[in-house]
């Protein structure tokens, strides 16, 4: 399924691009999207919570990727 914001003709060209990737490259790319994914939250997390450790973002961003329940409950 297309984005709403992409185009079908950047879609066609961004499918292609992904196919001619090697594992390894995919795997590369999917590592560095996680990693501005978190930055991105942890960004959004200092600006609502300007009061919060760095343990208490990185407690807030698990409670954004993991159900609470899922947790050990010192992280709870």
């Amino acid at each position: 399924m297309r984005p709403h914001d992409t185009t079908e003709v950047a879609d066609a060209l961004q499918r292609e691009i992904c196919r001619r990737l090697d594992g390894v490259s995919r795997l590369c790319l999917a590592l560095d999207m996680s990693v501005a994914a978190r930055a991105l939250s942890l960004a959004r997390l200092r600006r609502q919570h300007p009061d919060y450790s760095d343990l208490d973002l990185k407690k807030a961003l698990l409670r954004l990727a993991f159900p609470t329940d899922a947790l050990p409950p010192p992280l709870r």
